[in-house]
């Protein structure tokens, strides 16, 4: 394993925890599973479709979207510090017979190996839990080629996402387990685009992720009170 400097070991210790149950749908990761749909598809239309690219995903856990993006033809490479997810994931490409690259090596070492090479780089629900996620954007923007395509996901740090993102979705609806979250480690979407913009990469859309009982989850552009998810250009 490659070892970074920007990574909390209680976070890569509590996915650790849970990395068996990566792909039941029905456990602690079901909403990552019925949002991630919306994630691939508003994926797909930022990039103009994946089909024959060379996409990367940062902090891709047990592979609910490096194998999502795969069957859409993408030729995908997806990186971890957490090794138990990477093995889930290994393993459930290997069932799904899937060719996807698994590398457990912090974004910042891989940006050094690979620069330039991607066309697609995600991060999605990822920023929140590290120390320093302005070192994971520039990481990510040194990864994608000029002209490619960024995407990142996570939460607004506001009243409204300490009850929704914590309160109600750990403790009165327990969508994920307790501590899950940190709302200091929320990131507001001027917060965000400050380290996109230092980065070399200009904002293509940004919208929210919202959750009704009627209509499940949705993405509803003109409110990114709680989960949002942005999609860049890299300079060039």
């Amino acid at each position: 394993m490659q070892q970074s400097n920007n990574v909390d070991p209680k976070e890569i210790e509590k996915f650790g925890a849970l990395a068996s149950r990566w792909w039941d749908p029905e456990g602690e990761f079901k909403p990552l599973h019925q949002i991630n749909p919306l994630r691939v598809d508003f994926i797909q239309r930022q990039a103009d479709g994946v089909y024959g690219k060379q996409v990367l995903d940062i902090g891709c856990g047990g592979g609910l979207v490096t194998e999502a993006l795969a069957r859409e033809g993408a030729q995908v490479t997806g990186i971890d510090l957490a090794e138990q997810s990477l093995q889930v994931a290994k393993l459930h490409a290997l069932e799904s017979q899937l060719s996807i690259d698994y590398h457990c090596i912090a974004a910042e070492e891989f940006a050094r190996q690979h620069p330039q090479r991607f066309d697609v780089v995600t991060c999605l629900e990822m920023l929140e839990h590290v120390p320093d996620p302005a070192s994971i954007v520039q990481a990510a923007a040194t990864l994608v080629k000029p002209g490619g395509t960024l995407v990142f996901s996570t939460l607004n740090r506001n009243l409204k996402s300490w009850l929704l993102g914590i309160v109600a979705a750990e403790y009165v609806l327990r969508w994920v387990p307790k501590g899950t979250h940190e709302h200091a480690k929320f990131i507001q979407p001027a917060e965000l685009l400050r380290m996109t913009d230092a980065a070399g990469a200009q904002a293509k859309a940004i919208t929210g992720i919202h959750y009704s009982p009627l209509r499940g989850f949705y993405l509803d552009n003109s409110n990114v009170d709680v989960n949002y998810i942005v999609a860049l250009r890299k300079d060039g």
